[in-house]
């Protein structure tokens, strides 16, 4: 299960990475619940506009730190930092529970500071 997790998490971060909305709706079902400080989004219309929203923080091409990666069975967690010309975020952790071969759950969080 951890190896199917990995290569689920490696494409998400990749797609994210790249900005690729296309690539990032691929990974969560019209089920999925995606849990933000503003609240919980469900689906892929609704997870399209988040990832929207976050990537004209995060623009292809931002500064990106991957501090901890881990992966315990169907449940993977990451701790990253970025840094953009609109935003530095010191902080961002996310946790993602995976339900065969795509996200069920995700939880996003971090800590931005307007520039």
């Amino acid at each position: 299960m951890e190896n199917n997790v990995e290569q689920i998490l490696v494409h998400h971060l990749t797609a994210f990475g790249n900005n690729d909305l296309d690539a990032i709706v691929e990974d969560y079902t019209e089920t999925s619940v995606l849990f933000t400080p503003k609240g919980i989004v469900t689906g892929l219309d609704n997870i399209r506009q988040f990832f929207v929203e976050f990537f004209a923080v995060i623009p292809t091409g931002s500064a990106f730190g991957m501090d901890q990666k881990l992966i315990d069975g169907n449940v993977a967690y990451i701790l990253w930092n970025s840094d953009s010309d609109l935003a530095q975020i010191p902080v961002g952790t996310d946790t993602f529970v995976f339900e065969g071969d795509k996200i069920k759950y995700h939880t996003v969080a971090d800590y931005r500071i307007a520039k």
